[in-house]
């Protein structure tokens, strides 16, 4: 990812400690978050220091690099911060077999997060053979170098298309409550790929009038039958892009299928704090009295997906 003209990365592991981009802060501050404990790789990933699948596993393995001499007790608490990320789980699981087994933490960690940043890389040459000269794609929250150390899921097709030299142009929902579509801008502006910021509720407003020509969202979790759990108002987007005739995809690693699962109907949801809703950077927008529910995902059918944009291929639906 490129921040004022550097390659950086999102999190990485550095003097003992894992060094975080505090996503918290951003787009108005860059600011770094220092994990020192397990305690504190945990706190970043329920407090959405660090966000998006990759990612977060990303920070899990180097949590339980930290917490390696208690490995299942680490395990316990790092799988209890986040309930729909499957990465999560999957990187737990995948460094308590290795530390078990003997192998360096620290080196099978650096080794995972390579292998992310590898994959997701490998994602944008797929899906940028999706992106034509003069489209106009739609993506929902941030699912780029942010949320997965480097290159992204949704975004690594427009990033890899953008080098080739190819025009495009981006709308990024704002993605309330958290609008972590500021991300999407922030990233996008700090690569030079032309882009703007609608409210959520527009989205139809321009399919409509033809302005959106394709629609790639990243995923927390795929489950067997292609059902995905993503960023809440995925969903209505992906139905609105069935009626407009737009094609709609999803960019994950394999990493993210959950064959566990057989439907989207056993994802668990999480649901979030009130205060994401009523405040917005430290400004009351709702009175005390007013009621709220924040789902933080939802759930969308695979009938609604044109193809996963996987590290392998595009697949038309899960094989």
């Amino acid at each position: 990812m490129k921040i004022e003209g550097e390659d950086r990365r999102a999190l990485w592991f550095e003097d003992g400690a894992i060094q975080f981009i505090d996503q918290r802060k951003l787009p108005y501050n860059l600011e770094m978050f220092t994990a020192k404990t397990v305690e504190d790789c945990a706190f970043a990933i329920k407090d959405m220091v660090v966000r998006g699948a990759p990612a977060i596993g990303a920070a899990a393995v180097y949590g339980m690099v930290l917490g390696q001499d208690n490995v299942d007790k680490t395990a316990e608490i790092l799988r209890k911060t986040r309930p729909t990320a499957y990465d999560l789980f999957y990187a737990t699981d995948f460094m308590v077999k290795k530390i078990k087994s003997g192998e360096d933490a620290l080196e099978v960690a650096n080794n995972y997060v390579e292998d992310i940043i590898d994959r997701c890389r490998r994602i944008g040459e797929n899906g940028e053979k999706l992106i034509k000269d003069g489209m106009k794609i739609l993506t929902h929250c941030n699912a780029g170098a942010l949320a997965t150390v480097d290159y992204g899921t949704a975004l690594a097709p427009f990033y890899i298309a953008h080098r080739k030299g190819k025009k495009f142009f981006v709308y990024a929902d704002e993605t309330r409550p958290r609008c972590q579509g500021l991300l999407t801008d922030w990233e996008l502006e700090q690569e030079g790929i032309e882009h703007v910021v609608i409210a959520d509720n527009a989205a139809g407003h321009f399919m409509k009038n033809g302005e959106i020509d394709m629609v790639i969202t990243g995923a927390d979790r795929i489950v067997k039958n292609g059902d995905f759990a993503n960023k809440i108002g995925t969903y209505e987007k992906a139905v609105l892009a069935k009626e407009n005739g737009i094609p709609f995809y999803v960019a994950a690693p394999i990493s993210t299928f959950d064959k566990t699962i057989k439907s989207g109907d056993e994802i668990i949801i999480e649901e979030r704090g009130r205060e994401e809703l009523a405040v917005i950077n430290n400004c009351k927008v709702m009175p005390d009295y007013t009621k709220v529910r924040n789902p933080a995902f939802d759930v969308t059918p695979a009938k609604y997906v044109a193809g996963y944009i996987t590290e392998r291929k595009i697949l038309k639906k899960i094989e």
